[in-house]
């Protein structure tokens, strides 16, 4: 068995002490975010200026380069934290390392966005979703379309679920052109034609990511921030799954350690000693630990493993199992720390209410279940 790297082990350190000093920040905001439906501006303003958006930027491009499963440790400390504000991290983290790792764009505009969040913190979306389409991983073409105009393009449509819409600063849009290819078209944050509409005030879910409606009218893209249509690499969705996964992850142990918490300082006068010395509270405890142990170990398996090239293909399967068994991880442990807590987890002080519908929402990102699953069982039963 090798012996762990030092210098692998100290830069570790070093990104997870960026990551909690910006989770102490998202956790101190967390009420404030969940009642004003997106980033309080102190949370932008912090998370820009913390270096977390340039966390998977090449070195060569400024950046702290770090590895998918670095990724993945510093995104589960963010969740632990707020999932709302983490997975606005996470958009950014995961599209500069996606493209970063597997290409497929001008390495002009690629750089552009890369050193607009190393040198300024600049936030970067990848925007997708159409209420008409359903889930881009599905298939389909995008209602929102593309025209060429001299100079550039014409850029027209709707797209949905933009995380942290006011925080971004820049769009990265998916469009139609006449031709019927998808091309994708890096968009400036109040860019003439482009507004924002409040469609995620009272969500069940990450109400505190203000993933609102951006609308796009007639929005002049110029020719040079146009990406046309690249090969698709078969591994091109290993970094959101990862984002989607740490974060879960994170949910569902921010839960058990405030239900922890709970447990040692809660003394009914009935019981005369915490409710830490029930056997049924001991029990619950113990299954919420060991289902963030078993999620835990199968992410941080496949994205260790990553960094080896050659194989990246071969674990694509079980890294589409792990954002299963995180995002389901953390929907189990949420429903077991609000029936331990009982009545108190209804009310907003314990932080529980909000992490059990937050972790619902971890489903509804693909890969899907039935996707994950076809996933593994596909690769078992495929011919060598």
């Amino acid at each position: 068995m090798p012996l762990p790297d030092p210098l692998s082990m100290a830069r570790e350190e070093q990104l997870l002490e960026l990551a909690h000093d910006l989770a102490a920040l998202f956790a101190r905001w967390s009420d404030a975010a969940e009642a004003q439906g997106g980033l309080p501006p102190e949370v932008v303003a912090g998370l820009k200026a913390s270096r977390y958006p340039a966390l998977t930027v090449p070195r060569s491009l400024g950046g702290l380069g770090a590895s998918l499963h670095e990724f993945a440790l510093a995104q589960e400390v963010l969740g632990r934290a707020d999932t709302s504000m983490a997975l606005v991290a996470a958009m950014n983290a995961h599209l500069l390392g996606g493209l970063g790792e597997h290409g497929g764009w001008p390495h002009e505009v690629y750089a552009q966005l890369c050193q607009a969040s190393a040198q300024h913190g600049a936030l970067s979306n990848s925007l997708a979703s159409e209420s008409e389409l359903g889930s881009p991983s599905r298939g389909g073409l995008p209602r929102t379309r593309a025209e060429r105009v001299e100079g550039g393009w014409r850029l027209t449509g709707r797209k949905t679920w933009a995380t942290g819409a006011r925080a971004l600063d820049f769009y990265v849009v998916s469009a139609t052109t006449p031709e019927d290819t998808v091309w994708r078209f890096v968009v400036a944050a109040g860019s003439p034609g482009v507004r924002i509409e409040d469609t995620w005030d009272g969500a069940l879910a990450l109400r505190g990511s203000g993933s609102h409606d951006v609308v796009f009218e007639e929005v002049f893209v110029p020719g040079e921030l146009a990406v046309p249509p690249a090969p698709v690499s078969p591994t091109s969705g290993a970094w959101f799954w990862t984002a989607v996964a740490a974060t879960y992850l994170g949910t569902g142990q921010g839960a058990l350690d405030r239900l922890v918490l709970y447990a040692r300082e809660r003394v009914p006068t009935a019981l005369g000693q915490p409710i830490s010395t029930l056997p049924r509270i001991q029990a619950t405890v113990g299954e919420m630990s060991l289902t963030l142990l078993q999620a835990r170990a199968l992410l941080h398996t496949v994205t260790r493993a990553w960094a080896d090239p050659q194989r990246r293909a071969e674990l694509l399967p079980a890294l589409a199992g792990a954002k299963l068994a995180c995002t389901n991880a953390a929907v189990h442990v949420t429903d077991l720390a609000l029936r331990a807590a009982g009545g108190a987890a209804l009310g907003r002080s314990l932080d529980l209410e909000r992490r059990f519908r937050d972790a619902r929402a971890g489903l509804m990102h693909p890969p899907a279940d039935d996707q994950a699953l076809r996933r593994l069982g596909e690769a078992l039963l495929t011919d060598p």
